[in-house]
Order: C-alpha cells, then structure tokens, then sequence
C-alpha cells in the first residue's frame, strides 16, 4: 500500500470515529473560523472541527492530486491535549492520530 494510500484509509477511519463519538458536525463552521490563521485554528475551531473542516479535506486534496505529502506530523501530541476536555472515549481517535504522524514520518 504507498503511503497515500495508506493514509487515505486512515482519513476515513478518523471521520467514521469521529461520526461514531458524534463528534461530526453538521454544518460548517463560518469562513471566518476556518479562516483563523493560529495553528490547528485554536483561536477559532475544537480540534475535532479542525479534524473535519481544515485537514481530512486538505489531506483529501493532497491524495486527489498525488502531491507530495509532509514529511513529519505531529498531530498526535495536540490530539490528546484536545480530547482531555472530550467526554467520550476518544482512545481508538488517539490511536488514528499516531498512526496519521507514523505514515507521514515515513521515508518518502
């Protein structure tokens, strides 16, 4: 499996967990919010709108047009901060996250 492959798969497990722990949202957030310009949007988004709105897109434009995808990632350590404030068992959501970071610390 190549590594946009891989990480693909990975996409849609992390929307189908996220559908599952209804943690999905329904409708977008506004152009203003998803135009905040902090990281992972923290001034304007949760960490799972973020996950929704900014990167399961971005990422599925990347694999869409076979651009080349970053060579390191470190969205695990801001997951677990995130999900401390989430009531729901967020630990198969972790587990996606660390699998996301270990794909694209892969050699390319």
């Amino acid at each position: 499996m190549t590594q946009h492959q891989q990480l693909h798969h990975l996409l849609r497990q992390i929307e189908q967990e996220l559908q599952a722990l209804q943690l999905w949202q329904q409708v977008a957030p506004s152009r203003e919010a998803l135009g905040s310009t902090e990281p992972f949007c923290v001034d304007t988004l949760s960490f799972c709108e973020w996950l929704q709105w900014i990167m399961l897109p971005r990422f599925d434009d990347m694999i869409r047009q076979q651009q080349p995808l970053p060579g390191s990632s470190d969205i695990a350590a801001m997951a677990e901060e995130a999900f401390k404030g989430v009531s729901a068992d967020t630990s198969t959501l972790l587990g996606l996250m660390h699998q996301v970071d270990s794909t694209l610390r892969r050699v390319h």
